[in-house]
C-alpha cells in the first residue's frame, strides 16, 4: 500500500485540515501509531492535532511500554500529549472490562476536547474491525444500522482507516519504519471480539481471496440502503408530527398503524428500547416514559416528546409555580378599571385565544389572584347551566397535560374561581344591566 493512498483517504475525510483541530486516540498499537504518523505528515498543510492515551494498567509492564511508545512519539515530534492513568478511584469491575474501558476513555477524550477546544475525535478503526463488528451485530439481530457497521464520520468522530485492512496497515508501518507495540492480550480468545478475530475471521478469509474487498463493497451497499431507509422513515415521521417550541407531537394512532420496524426506528432515536416501545402504545393517557435524553408523554391519541435539558431533568408531572397577585383592591372612584394580561402570563402555544371578561366590581371579593388548577376546583362557566369541575372542563376541551399545567385560573379573595384563562368566565360575578363599576380583564393575541 502506498503512502499516498492513506494520505488521500485521510485528506478526503478531514477535508480542510487547517480548519479543524483534532484529538487522536492512540493506544500504541500499529493502527493508532500509523494514524499518528499520517497526521504528523499533514502538519505542513496546517493540520493541528493533539494525542490522548489511556494507561489501563491491565498488563503490568506492557501497559507502561505502550504508554512510552506514544509518549516518545509525541516528544520527538513536539505534539501535545494527554495521559490518563487508571487508579483505584476508577473502580475496575471484575466483569465487563471492555465496556468499562470504553466508557472511561470516551469520557476522558470528551474532557480533553472541551478543555482544548478540539472539535473532532479521530480513532484508528480499520476494515478488519468493521468485519468483526458486522459479525457481532449479526449475532445480536442488530438490524440494518448494526449491519452497516462503523461509520467513518459520525457525531464528530472520524475513522479514516476504515477502508484499509490490518495487513495493509502492517505493511505501511514496515515500509515507513513506524514503531508500535503489539497487545499480546489480543491473542487470547477471552472476549467475543477476540474470539471472532482469531477463530472466525481467518476461516472466512480462506473461503475467498477477495473476501475483505467484497465485504467492503457489501458494507458500502448496506450503508446506502440504510441512508435510503432512514430518509423514508424521516418522511413518515414528519407526516405524523406537529412541532412546537417545547416538544414534538406524534400521532399515536397513525404511528401504531406502521410496521414494528418503522415504530422502532422512529422511537429509538429518542432513546426508547424495543422492550419499552410496545408498552408505550398500550399505556393509559397521562403515562410518562423516560430515556436517557428524552421524555415521552402519552396524551390521548398523541405522543408528546421533549428533550431533557443538560442541567435539569424535566418532568411532565412537574407542577409549574405558583401564583400571581393581580389586583389588591378596586378603586371605586373610577367607573372602570382594565387589566391587560399580555405582559403578565406566558403565551401557551397550544392555545392561542383572545378573551375579554367584564366583572361587576361590587360583587368581587378582593384581592384577585392567578393560580394553577387545584384538585376539586369547580366553577359556573358562562354558556353552561350549573357548575363544572375544572378537571372535566380540561378533558372536554381535549387539552394536553402540559397545557393544563400552564393554564391559569382567576380566583377571588376567598379562592373562588372567577374564570379559567383563556376559555370561560364564571358567570356569577359577570357584568349585568345593574353594574355600575366594571373590572375588565383581557388578553389580545
Amino acid at each position: 500500500m502506498k503512502k499516498t493512498d492513506l494520505k488521500k483517504e485521510l485528506e478526503n475525510l478531514i477535508h480542510s485540515p487547517e480548519n479543524h483541530p483534532y484529538l487522536l486516540a492512540v493506544s500504541g498499537g500499529v493502527d493508532s501509531m500509523v494514524l499518528a504518523y499520517l497526521f504528523n505528515e499533514l502538519r505542513d498543510s496546517g493540520c493541528k492535532f493533539q494525542i490522548a492515551h489511556i494507561n489501563y494498567k491491565l498488563r503490568q509492564e506492557d501497559s507502561y511500554l505502550d504508554q512510552k511508545v506514544v509518549q516518545d512519539f509525541c516528544e520527538k515530534n513536539h505534539i501535545k500529549f494527554h495521559l490518563y492513568e487508571v487508579s483505584e478511584k476508577d473502580q475496575r469491575p471484575e466483569n465487563s472490562i471492555q465496556l468499562w474501558a470504553r466508557e472511561l476513555r470516551y469520557t476522558f477524550f470528551k474532557q480533553i476536547q472541551e478543555k482544548e477546544n478540539l472539535e473532532f475525535l479521530v480513532t484508528a478503526h480499520h476494515l478488519n474491525d468493521q468485519l468483526e463488528t458486522f459479525i457481532i451485530n449479526l449475532s445480536k439481530a442488530a438490524g440494518i444500522n448494526g449491519l452497516s457497521g462503523i461509520p467513518s464520520n459520525e457525531n464528530k468522530i472520524l475513522r479514516p482507516l476504515l477502508n484499509f485492512t490490518k495487513e495493509e496497515i502492517y505493511e505501511f508501518a514496515k515500509e515507513n519504519s513506524i514503531e508500535y507495540r503489539e497487545d499480546l492480550s489480543n491473542k487470547k480468545s477471552d472476549y467475543l471480539r477476540n474470539k471472532i478475530r482469531l477463530e472466525i475471521v481467518p476461516k472466512l478469509l480462506e473461503t475467498n481471496e477477495h473476501f475483505l474487498d467484497n465485504f467492503k463493497k457489501s458494507s458500502s451497499y448496506l450503508n446506502q440502503t440504510k441512508d435510503f431507509v432512514q430518509t423514508q422513515i424521516q418522511e413518515i415521521e414528519n407526516n405524523l408530527t406537529v412541532f412546537n417550541n417545547d416538544y414534538k407531537i406524534i400521532s399515536k394512532d397513525q404511528l401504531n398503524q406502521q410496521s414494528d420496524f418503522v415504530k422502532f426506528e422512529i422511537l429509538k432515536k429518542y432513546g426508547f428500547t424495543s422492550e419499552e416501545i410496545p408498552k408505550i402504545f398500550k399505556a393509559e393517557n397521562g403515562s410518562s416514559f423516560f430515556s436517557k435524553d428524552h421524555q415521552l408523554l402519552v396524551n390521548y391519541n398523541d405522543l408528546m416528546i421533549s428533550p431533557k435539558t443538560k442541567d435539569e431533568r424535566l418532568s411532565f408531572n412537574k407542577k409549574p409555580e405558583d401564583e400571581i397577585l393581580l389586583i389588591e383592591k378596586f378603586d371605586f372612584t373610577k367607573n372602570q378599571i382594565e387589566i391587560d394580561l399580555n405582559a403578565t402570563i406566558e403565551n401557551i402555544e397550544e392555545i392561542n385565544k383572545s378573551f375579554e371578561w367584564n366583572f361587576d366590581a361590587e360583587k368581587l371579593k378582593f384581592p384577585l389572584r392567578l393560580r394553577r388548577q387545584q384538585d376539586g376546583d369547580e366553577f359556573f362557566p358562562t354558556g353552561f347551566s350549573g357548575k363544572k369541575k375544572v378537571s372535566k372542563f380540561f378533558r372536554d376541551e381535549k387539552l394536553s397535560i402540559l397545557a393544563r399545567q400552564k393554564i391559569w385560573v382567576l380566583v377571588d379573595g376567598e379562592n373562588s374561581i372567577l374564570g379559567v384563562i383563556p376559555f370561560r368566565q364564571d358567570r356569577r360575578n359577570a357584568k349585568d344591566g345593574k353594574t355600575n363599576t366594571i373590572l375588565k380583564i383581557f388578553n389580545e393575541k
